[in-house]
């Protein structure tokens, strides 16, 4: 055997075999409550734009406006001539909002996790994780070269062990979990990883992606959540993305000033990647308005949370547990779950399977938003009553 890229056809192979195979399917309209794939229209479950903000008008119009003043991209990396006065208007938003002292807006989430546990952590060091976390969490901590724990999911007592064991033994530790689980919808119980933190002199990053704009009473994300329950909830790295509930692209971490001031130093995918374009900015600037003066849209993605959660509790499914719009129902394999999706696409409804390696388990996965009216949910309903009786 002479070709050295042989190997990748033996993979795709067994990929295929396993019902692990992935490949994009491309839309033939704008994604929203509905959407039109492969000619035919269906509602759709597969959004992570849970206030619908994409197509808000008002996001169009400021992205519109930053494309005519400052063009299509930044054209520079932050540090040289790519941060502009919409980057600095944005970071001092998500700061205030967030209840931190300051905010660095990175150009993907995927860049700010990574960046920002590289720049904190090293070979002396322990990085102490829920293995549900997301892949940025996971690939940062595998890059580090810092010893890597893994705690079974939301285990508090399990994560107090390995704080016992281990942290006497490490220059720095860091802790990390996402705020709200991406492929479960469950909370990390935040309180309770925080005091263990300062218990045991650790730092924690926590991936707000999907509770930013979706969790607390100012939809502020985890620590807003806890706050509005009574917690007091101390300082904290809060990750988040702008592409999700802000309905825009990028990344961004909020703390205090001076751990801001050194990622801006020290976090290689902000220092040398090129800056967020202005579109982008002025789009997700225009969200946190709207979300901060229009509770509305909260309430109403909250409403249908509820709705549909209490109408699948009904249904003999295996749902996941869950407390945000990410709704998961447990299915034996991936074979099963492929489908259990495409069945409910012939019946008019987009509900992705979520299979390994992605999950440890195979499932549907069904986000809500805003935007999804009771016809929509109760037909979804229907259609998985039908194909579960």
């Amino acid at each position: 055997m002479t070709d050295p890229y042989h190997w990748l056809t033996e993979s795709l192979t067994t990929l295929r075999q396993a019902h692990w195979y992935r490949s994009p399917q491309p839309l033939e309209s704008p994604s929203g409550p509905e959407i039109r794939l492969e000619g035919r229209r269906l509602v759709n479950f597969a959004s992570n734009d849970y206030l619908g903000l994409t197509q808000d008008p008002r996001l169009k119009a400021a992205a519109q406006r930053a494309l005519e003043i400052w063009g299509t991209g930044s054209s520079g990396s932050p540090l040289l001539s790519g941060y502009g006065p919409l980057q600095a208007e944005l970071e001092e938003k998500l700061a205030r909002w967030k209840g931190a002292e300051a905010a660095l807006v990175f150009s993907s989430g995927y860049l700010a996790n990574v960046g920002t546990v590289l720049a904190l952590v090293g070979p002396r060091d322990l990085i102490l994780a829920d293995e549900y976390n997301h892949s940025s969490l996971k690939r940062g901590a595998q890059l580090s070269g810092a010893k890597v724990c893994a705690y079974p999911h939301l285990d508090m007592a399990a994560l107090s062990d390995l704080l016992e064991k281990y942290r006497a033994q490490a220059r720095r530790c860091l802790i990390l979990s996402d705020g709200v689980f991406s492929m479960d919808g469950d909370i990390c119980p935040l309180p309770e990883l925080l005091d263990l933190a300062e218990h045991y002199r650790a730092m924690a990053l926590v991936d707000d992606a999907h509770a930013t704009g979706v969790l607390g009473p100012a939809g502020a994300g985890s620590r807003d959540y806890f706050q509005g329950q009574g917690f007091t909830v101390p300082q904290f790295l809060q990750m988040g993305t702008l592409s999700k509930a802000l309905g825009s692209l990028g990344g961004y971490v909020a703390g205090r000033r001076e751990w801001i001031e050194f990622l801006r130093n020290r976090a290689a995918t902000w220092v040398y990647s090129t800056a967020l374009a202005p579109a982008n900015l002025a789009a997700a600037l225009a969200a946190v308005e709207i979300i901060q003066t229009e509770p509305e849209h909260l309430g109403k993605l909250w409403d249908n949370v509820r709705f549909l959660r209490e109408k699948l509790t009904a249904l003999p499914l295996a749902r996941l547990p869950s407390q945000s719009p990410i709704l998961g129902i447990g299915l034996p394999n991936a074979q099963s779950a492929l489908a259990m999706s495409q069945n409910l696409r012939e019946l008019g409804f987009f509900a992705p399977a979520i299979r390994p390696p992605t999950v440890p388990t195979s499932r549907l996965r069904l986000s809500l938003m805003t935007r999804h009216q009771p016809s929509h949910l109760q037909g979804l309903v229907n259609a998985l009553k039908a194909l579960s009786a």
